[in-house]
């Protein structure tokens, strides 16, 4: 499921708010007890994040999650300059998961988003431990938002349909994202 850029965010009670963390997306999935944790090109990320690949081997087998490879510049806020220099920073990196795709061998792509963030609350997140983390929506109204995101110098925010099903590699518009403020070079 990809995000859909656009200049302004739906308004309504059937989208659901988080913040846009600036990092990179990587699927995780779990086969005949092997983890794999791949960007959304199919890169190998074990090699290259190998805590957050250790973190992510507890997941139930046969499961797959969709998150985003995260690093928090020194002022805490997410940084895509201080993810790409981790190496040499020694930052620690999270991995924020948002959605799960297939558990314990069950698609559950057809199912609504907020069903699969109920399964991936109840039946994943236990299991994993940090960095492993869930970003959970922001409860307010968008405007409210806007100025939160926009006044903390944050990047942007990624809006979700409730309802959204998991299109795989798509950009349909049921998660869209819009840019608050310019990247920072931090």
């Amino acid at each position: 499921m990809l995000l859909l850029r656009t200049d302004k965010l739906p308004e309504s009670n059937e989208w659901l708010y988080e913040l846009k963390h600036d990092g990179y997306r990587g699927i995780a999935y779990k086969t005949s007890g092997k983890l794999y944790l791949r960007s959304r090109n199919d890169s190998d990320f074990n090699l290259r994040y190998p805590t957050i690949a250790k973190a992510l081997s507890a997941l139930p087998n046969e499961t797959v999650v969709d998150g985003e490879i995260v690093a928090f510049d020194a002022s805490g806020k997410p940084s895509f300059n201080t993810l790409q220099n981790h190496g040499s920073s020694g930052v620690p990196l999270l991995y924020f998961t948002f959605d799960v795709m297939i558990l314990a061998g069950r698609d559950v792509r057809k199912l609504p988003l907020e069903t699969r963030q109920e399964l991936l609350q109840a039946k994943v997140l236990p299991k994993l431990s940090e960095p492993v983390r869930y970003p959970g929506a922001l409860n307010a109204s968008l405007p409210d938002l806007i100025k939160s995101v926009k006044a903390s110098g944050l990047e942007g925010m990624v809006a979700k349909r409730r309802d959204s099903l998991y299109e795989m590699g798509l950009r349909s518009g049921s998660w869209r994202k819009m840019r608050i403020n310019k990247a920072r070079s931090s």
